[in-house]
């Protein structure tokens, strides 16, 4: 399955530019010194969002603009960061945004996602009841729903991939944290459309390993709970399409606990001092895990984000894994 081609990827990056620079890629010694070999970390926390997902927000807006035309509202669920780019590109445009969250989730994300422009409801014990709530209200309000994955997010998303592989040469593994798979299908497929033979790797919380299960299976394999605190990997039910481009495109799934991603947080905090929220932390975590394999090479991780509750980031910094039980 391929979302779009190279003169779509290129058109993304000119929506995108004229809101952003290009995010950094920055090799750093000390967590290279750490891991055994040459880390190249993609700086997504650089963003105006503080997140990759914005990138999907702006190309998605500019597609409905110039295809079918831009609604009167849209809805979507969120556990934060997409739920910050539908709001931060539509308000561009004036298109008013409501943005499902479950209940307890991140007090920061939630107050920035009004802050952009969002009416937010809280519903449900998970960001799955949530979709399911904004499906539904989605066709009983007359409202455009934004699903998590689209191939016009996705491919607003590629423009990070993109950017870093025409910035760094010769990757031979790059780390990618899966939520609904928007990251990774775009770093799939940009991979694929310039003809590189770098591994992507995908990382799950072994909290909410619904994606690492299914591609064991073969098949969709849903799980009961996704009790992680790295909120942006927090997801139970794995979607069909990015299912079969993860399938085909991914060279393996790995699974770090809690502790994992709080150490790496810790890590990348010393040695950058960049904040990672936990899913933006990851992909360095399981890289760690990985670090044997992977000595002497060439490696890229995702800091996806760096939106991470101030309660949470002490408890990471003062040694501890936040508790979400």
């Amino acid at each position: 399955m391929t979302l779009f081609e190279l003169d779509g990827l290129t058109q993304a990056a000119a929506v995108v530019g004229a809101v952003m620079h290009p995010t950094p890629q920055y090799c750093w010694p000390q967590l290279s010194q750490r891991a055994g070999c040459e880390v190249w970390v993609k700086h997504e926390n650089h963003t105006p969002i503080g997140a990759f997902k914005v990138r999907g927000g702006l190309v998605y807006l500019d597609e409905l603009q110039r295809g079918p035309g831009l609604p009167s509202g849209m809805i979507t669920a969120t556990r934060g960061n997409h739920g910050q780019s539908i709001p931060f590109a539509a308000a561009r445009h004036g298109v008013p945004v409501t943005v499902l969250v479950p209940e307890g989730n991140s007090a920061e994300k939630n107050l920035a996602m009004i802050g952009w422009g969002a009416d937010l409801v809280v519903y449900g014990q998970d960001f799955d009841m949530a979709r399911v709530e904004a499906e539904r209200r989605a066709a009983a309000e007359g409202l455009l729903l934004v699903p998590s994955f689209h191939p016009a997010l996705v491919r607003g998303v590629a423009t990070y991939a993109y950017e870093m592989f025409t910035a760094v040469r010769d990757i031979d593994t790059v780390y990618v944290p899966i939520g609904m798979g928007s990251g990774i299908c775009a770093m799939i497929t940009v991979r694929d459309l310039l003809g590189l033979r770098t591994e992507v790797v995908g990382v799950v919380s072994s909290e909410a390993a619904a994606m690492a299960m299914s591609l064991e299976a073969g098949k969709i394999v849903e799980t009961n709970s996704a009790d992680t605190f790295a909120d942006g990997v927090a997801c139970r039910v794995p979607m069909p399409e990015p299912f079969a481009i993860i399938q085909s495109g991914a060279a393996r799934i790995v699974r770090v606990t809690d502790d994992a991603v709080a150490d790496a947080m810790r890590a990348i905090y010393a040695d950058t001092h960049n904040v990672a929220e936990g899913a933006g932390a990851a992909a360095f975590a399981a890289l760690m895990q990985e670090r044997e394999q992977q000595r002497g090479r060439r490696v890229a991780v995702i800091l996806t984000g760096g939106n991470v509750d101030s309660a949470v980031l002490q408890t990471v910094l003062s040694g501890g894994t936040p508790n979400v039980a």
